[in-house]
């Protein structure tokens, strides 16, 4: 067995075991009080002057977080080269501290502040005309909520729905942030994965001509009590030059439910600046034959995803907002 083979019999083996969780345990830095501040001053003080704010938070975390260091160093050199250095590593911290700050603008509907361009929405908003609804499948890479632009973009100024997929624990979690960040009428619809009834739901909704958004670049630890159905396998694939594990679960989600998937993502480009980005990864509107093919089609889909990942990463190496051990090489 070569180098590479070990590496990936490793990577496989740590996923297998369900220590990619080791994001899922480690506690949160900022909690309510820390969001509702922010908020706060966001509001009252404006972005201009709230953003004076992210060059000391950025600096912070960089000179203190040594964990997320270490793994921003390591991401760094794969996506940029061994040239990156500390101001590499600031600029990904400040990059992802600003769109932390815009989450509260994006959630409360201050659309106005920033230049939103929408490529790739046409074929997405088809679906929904339809009443089919679509998955649309993203990462950790710039901002999830400035997809909320694609309500003022729509084409055919048909509202586009999207309901935002996650497992129970982090559903808990991300909905307390957006009570206490959003207004109302703007925040989220959230549907929990991995109940008796989320199947259903999550048809409901897709049949109404809904969007289910889900962020897959992170592998949760399976649980025994989770659905047959929901249940994926760890594929792992070459990302940024090192052999990952990624959850195909997803994307047998989608090919159970006989929908379309999109690549989904929220570029930051800088001050007011957002791309975003849709491409069609997978057509699974039609039955596959077989078993087989079924497979095939599932891993073909997975792999283009994360040819897109690969890609967005290298293009865009400040928008990758995954601080832990995604390599798992501390476990090795």
């Amino acid at each position: 067995m070569d180098h590479t083979d070990a590496e990936t019999r490793a990577v496989k083996d740590a996923a297998q075991a369900g220590q990619r969780g080791d994001w899922a345990h480690t506690p949160e830095r900022s909690n309510m009080l820390a969001l509702r501040f922010i908020c706060l001053m966001a509001l009252v003080c404006g972005r201009r002057i709230t953003r004076l704010l992210l060059p000391p938070i950025s600096l912070y975390f960089l000179l203190f977080a040594p964990a997320p260091r270490r793994h921003i160093k390591r991401y760094l050199f794969r996506a940029i080269g061994p040239h990156a250095g500390w101001l590499d590593g600031y600029r990904l911290l400040h990059a992802f501290a600003s769109t932390v700050l815009d989450r509260v603008y994006f959630l409360r509907g201050r659309m106005d502040l920033f230049d939103v361009r929408v490529e790739g929405n046409q074929a997405l908003e088809a679906e929904a005309l339809k009443g089919r609804g679509a998955f649309l499948l993203g990462a950790h890479v710039g901002s999830f909520e400035a997809m909320g632009a694609c309500k003022h973009n729509s084409l055919h100024k048909h509202e586009l729905r999207l309901a935002m997929l996650m497992y129970p624990d982090n559903a808990q979690r991300i909905t307390a942030i957006l009570n206490a960040i959003s207004l109302p009428g703007l925040r989220p619809h959230v549907i929990a994965l991995g109940r008796p009834h989320s199947m259903l739901a999550l048809r409901d909704w897709l049949d109404g001509g809904g969007l289910g958004g889900m962020l897959v670049d992170r592998t949760l630890p399976g649980s025994e009590n989770q659905p047959a159905q929901q249940r994926g396998n760890n594929i792992v694939l070459p990302f940024l030059g090192h052999p990952a594990s990624f959850d195909d679960g997803p994307f047998r989600l989608a090919a159970l439910l006989r929908r379309k998937v999109f690549f989904m993502a929220g570029l930051y480009g800088g001050g007011a600046r957002y791309d975003v980005r849709f491409d069609l990864l997978a057509d699974f509107s039609e039955r596959a034959p077989d078993p087989a093919e079924r497979e095939r089609r599932i891993r073909a889909a997975v792999e283009a995803y994360v040819a897109r990942l690969d890609a967005l990463c290298r293009a865009y190496p400040y928008n990758w907002f995954n601080f832990h051990d995604f390599w798992l090489e501390d476990s090795v």
